[in-house]
């Protein structure tokens, strides 16, 4: 073991836990290249990849450190920090079976999570689990397994209610923030309604990202418990606390391949609702030919496993597979998507009448499914809907008494206007998130489109089609190359 001085090398590798060590240290700890070591800081503990430098910038005795490690090891300044060659785990040994085609048991699936809880797995060993599952699958019982893996080296909230309604949808389609509308709906109905969210990975804004326009969204279990004490309700970040802490992981090593494992994503999601004590979900599979799900058979598939997960793990569980042939209301990005929220809480003429439709559809199939007598559109005609958002948004340490206007848009902005008359046939949903995306969104929050037509609209000649926003002429910039080499829109 030898203890080396930390040093930021104030570079990210966007993923990957890698340090730096002199060829001189590393030779001392007979490291090669990508050998493993363990890493301590107090009681932390990370295991990383090595990486050795002849040159100059890392000296002997000195131990370079990527944003991740950093971040990982809580270093707020330099410290000394012990390094040590490690063993690979027996979980390694699990891996490589599920690469040579094998079924996991539970005892093996068990080690893997606590293994990538405990930091004793790099990266490169998490992306060859997820491989594996992409490429030979999950049977149902390896799923079940997985879902109780992840619950139990995790966080739970000690929240016991007789009924926790929830709702998940599985994405896709820009916009469809259901869950904003849902969540002050259920909860004004009596019920209540915890819903952790995602931050965006792909989108132009996940629900988290929306709700971050109007409130605070990171807080430890006892706030949350606190909040659903005061408003039966909330909308939070699930990365701030340590509910299913390993998916968080895995989520983000299957984002670069874009890789999705049928079942790592059936037990991401139900691990999530059994780690917030949940008992009637509903769960939403857009399908589209655009849409994350563009195959009937598939979604039908899918509708059956999360069904039969969710018995097996006691949550009384509804898939509804809905119409994901185009974006859902008009704004796209976090501030034009609150905006939308506030419109059609507050009864606003602007409201996106295909968003509230959808939004009173499922609450009422949430009130079925948990015999609950009440309407979710006598709730939000009535005003109580809107109340209760407030009230969520003050909870949440926002402005109760925000308003449409106060949120503000991209002082950049390029109209998009129809080239000639027709009527609208396609709406390309991933290119509308892409054009979204370059423009700025989530990461800032006014960045986005305000998307004017809808799928069978007649269209005349120069009408504009969407607005993009940016506060960057560069990226607006981007956002117009792309358009101009794509079809967006026919």
């Amino acid at each position: 073991m030898l203890t080396l001085k930390s040093k930021n090398v104030k570079f990210s590798t966007g993923g990957p836990l890698i340090a730096i060590l002199n060829h001189i240290d590393a030779k001392k700890l007979d490291l090669q290249a990508l050998d493993r070591i363990k890493i301590k800081h107090g009681k932390r503990e990370i295991v990383a990849a090595a990486d050795i430098s002849e040159s100059k910038e890392i000296k002997p005795g000195q131990i370079g450190l990527f944003k991740e490690l950093i971040e990982e090891l809580k270093i707020k300044k330099q410290t000394n920090l012990k390094v040590l060659p490690t063993t690979i785990p027996k979980s390694v040994d699990y891996i490589k079976k599920k690469l040579d085609k094998k079924i996991l048991t539970k005892q093996e699936i068990d080690t893997i999570i606590k293994d990538l809880v405990n930091n004793e797995l790099t990266e490169i060993e998490l992306t060859y689990f997820v491989s594996a599952c992409y490429l030979n699958g999950l049977n149902d019982k390896e799923t079940k397994n997985l879902t109780e893996a992840v619950v139990k080296h995790g966080e739970k909230l000690n929240i016991n209610r007789k009924i926790i309604a929830d709702k998940h949808c599985i994405g896709g389609i820009p916009n469809n923030r259901t869950t904003m509308l849902l969540v002050p709906i259920i909860s004004a109905a009596g019920l209540t309604i915890i819903k952790t969210s995602s931050r965006s990975i792909t989108s132009p804004s996940g629900t988290a990202d929306t709700m971050e326009s109007l409130a605070k969204i990171e807080f430890d279990s006892d706030e949350i418990t606190n909040i659903i004490k005061e408003v039966n309700g909330c909308i939070v970040w699930g990365g701030a606390v340590d509910l299913a802490s390993s998916d968080e992981k895995l989520i983000k090593v299957r984002h670069p391949l874009r890789l999705d494992p049928e079942g790592m994503m059936l037990a991401s999601i139900l691990a999530k609702k059994v780690a917030v004590n949940s008992t009637h979900l509903l769960i939403d599979i857009p399908l589209g030919k655009t849409a994350k799900i563009t195959d009937k058979k598939r979604a039908i598939g899918l509708k059956k496993h999360f069904e039969k997960l969710g018995k097996q793990l006691k949550i009384k569980t509804k898939v509804i597979i809905t119409d994901g042939s185009q974006p859902i209301g008009n704004g796209i990005g976090p501030n034009l998507e609150a905006r939308d929220i506030l419109y059609i809480l507050r009864k606003d003429p602007k409201a996106p009448k295909d968003l509230e439709r959808k939004t009173i559809h499922m609450a009422n199939l949430l009130f079925k499914l948990t015999k609950t007598k009440a309407s979710a559109k006598e709730i939000l005609n009535s005003g109580k809907a809107y109340t209760q958002f407030m009230k969520i948004i003050d909870s949440q340490k926002g402005n109760g008494k925000i308003k449409p206007s106060d949120l503000k848009v991209g002082k950049f902005q390029y109209k998009v206007k129809s080239p000639r008359n027709g009527k609208v046939l396609e709406i390309n949903n991933k290119s509308i998130s892409k054009i979204a995306r370059l423009a700025g969104a989530p990461e800032d929050k006014e960045a986005g489109i305000y998307l004017n037509i809808k799928l069978k609209d007649k269209i005349k000649r120069n009408q504009i089609l969407m607005t993009i926003y940016s506060n960057s002429k560069d990226k607006l910039n981007n956002a117009k190359d792309f358009i101009k080499n794509s079809i967006i829109i026919k």
